[in-house]
């Protein structure tokens, strides 16, 4: 049955307009534009920090053609040159402490993409400059970070933006204006999951130290993480890496923390946890108001055993959540699941379970609408899967499942699906279509908060808590059993010796504050 109307008791967190906002925009008032807010017709100045990979596709999508880019600050200057090359008229940095302290007054927004534990000192520091921030995904690495940005965004007055480009689909929008308008009934459950990393980890041994490259600072890459011999790997980690892929690897496929997988070593990353469940737990952030001040416990509840640095290819954790406004308990499970789908809805055949092709609401775009399984080091790999969907809602009414980042949403079974006639919009649609990954319009959103429009959708008091309870999936990792989480003291109580997962110790001239 179709309901096109939102039950009273349902509270929206998924506003995107959180907080008393000026009628007129950010820009609107002299105190926020003496904060560092433009008008729209203005350009901004913007700066990034990691001028390669992810952060040069931001910049190059934020600049559009239209702003300036003004600075570039990257540790390794051979994975700067794609934006050293797009931007020459920047000035490069490989410290981006020296750019925020020489160009400051000429920056207005920076992006900001190093490796995730570097994430938090990054754009703590951007913040306590007066710069706006665009903050890739996952927010940070551990929980106690995405906490402290979380409170310094709202100290330091700027707009924010984490990069789950997800948010500004309208399928995630769709997805919760399906929850709330009770078309499932109260959702008790979610299922959602990635296949394999697709970077090397589960490494036994630490290769012998190599080289440093000319280009690469070292130590400026570690930062704030403990000291140690860097390594490009030797002959027995590349045929790890041949035999893991099951194809030949040159010496270039993969370094041993370079230039990507340090995102499977618990010290750099998060893995798959924050890689893809960042992207993939979107809707179920969003429709169902899942705070960390509402999360009870964190239990690991399958994993491959632990390798002695890296994260575990296989495993499955479980969070609870107690019940929030006008919604009960709900359970989240997320697993990394090679062989294919880790869910599906009891009595339901796949084909049954499946879209009819055609038939519908047509929402997003039909690229990157599923079938896939996340997991290749931060690309879509397209791998086929069964389902095409990897989260389901388990409500006491029926399930709805999401695909990708939240690119695809649909009804299970499918004729119910085709049947279906979806509730009136209630949330703000992003700028832009919705096409491919929606980077494009995830980075106007951010720019237009710059300019005084309304708060980004993934701005940090949404980003910080999602990130918070996510990432203490992976200190999970590290324990048997149920973590009791108390959310005012921001640790768990029963195992505190896995806490040293949840607040990182920084090195010493690397602490952060606000």
């Amino acid at each position: 049955m179709t309901q096109n109307r939102f039950p009273r008791r349902y509270f929206f967190y998924g506003t995107l307009l959180t907080g008393a906002i000026p009628r007129g925009g950010f820009g609107s008032t002299p105190s926020l534009k003496a904060a560092g807010y433009k008008s729209p017709n203005e350009k901004l100045n913007l700066a990034a920090i990691g001028a390669g990979g992810q952060p040069a596709a931001d910049l190059r999508i934020a600049q559009a053609g239209v702003e300036n880019v003004v600075a570039l600050a990257d540790v390794d200057w051979a994975r700067g040159a794609e934006n050293f090359k797009r931007f020459p008229n920047a000035t490069r940095y490989k410290d981006y402490r020296r750019m925020l302290d020489k160009q400051a007054k000429e920056i207005d927004a920076v992006i900001v993409g190093p490796p995730d534990h570097m994430h938090a000192t990054a754009a703590l520091h951007c913040m306590q400059a007066g710069k706006h921030v665009y903050l890739e995904k996952p927010l940070t690495r551990t929980a106690w970070e995405a906490r402290l940005l979380t409170q310094a965004a709202a100290r330091y007055n700027v707009a924010t933006q984490m990069g789950n480009q997800g948010y500004s689909h309208d399928a995630t929008r769709v997805a919760a204006e399906i929850i709330w308008s009770g078309e499932i009934g109260d959702v008790r459950e979610v299922h959602a999951w990635s296949g394999r990393p697709g970077w090397p980890q589960g490494m036994l041994k630490l290769p012998a130290p190599t080289p440093v490259p000319d280009t690469l600072d070292w130590d400026l890459w570690l930062g704030g993480a403990a000291a140690r011999p860097f390594s490009a790997g030797d002959d027995d980690y590349r045929a790890f890496v041949a035999k893991r892929s099951g194809r030949p690897v040159s010496p270039s496929d993969f370094g041993f923390y370079l230039p990507f997988n340090w995102r499977g070593f618990y010290d750099f990353g998060s893995s798959l946890i924050g890689d893809w469940g960042i992207h993939i737990l979107g809707p179920a952030n969003w429709a169902l108001q899942l705070h960390p001040k509402y999360l009870i416990s964190v239990e690991c509840i399958k994993k491959d055993p632990l390798p002695p640095f890296t994260f575990p290819d296989e495993l499955a954790i479980r969070y609870d959540f107690g019940p929030r406004p006008g919604m009960p308990s709900v359970s989240i499970f997320w697993y990394h699941h090679a062989s294919g789908d880790a869910y599906m809805p009891p009595g339901m055949t796949v084909e049954e379970a499946a879209k009819i092709p055609g038939e519908g609401p047509q929402v997003g775009p039909s690229r990157g609408q599923g079938g896939f399984v996340p997991g290749s080091g931060g690309a879509a790999a397209p791998k086929p899967v069964r389902l095409g969907y990897n989260e389901i809602f388990v409500g006491s009414k029926g399930y709805l499942g999401t695909s990708g980042r939240g690119e695809g949403v649909g009804l299970l079974p499918g004729k119910r699906w085709a049947e279906y006639k979806l509730p009136a919009p209630y949330l703000t649609r992003s700028p832009g279509a919705s096409t491919g990954s929606n980077h494009d319009a995830h980075l106007r959103d951010f720019v237009r908060a710059c300019k005084g429009g309304a708060p980004a959708c993934s701005n940090f008091s949404i980003a910080g808590p999602f990130t918070e309870w996510l990432v203490l999936g992976a200190a999970a990792v590290h324990a048997d059993g149920k973590l009791m989480w108390d959310n005012a003291k921001g640790e768990f109580t029963n195992k505190k010796e896995v806490n040293k997962w949840v607040k990182p110790t920084f090195r010493k001239g690397w602490e952060i504050k606000l």
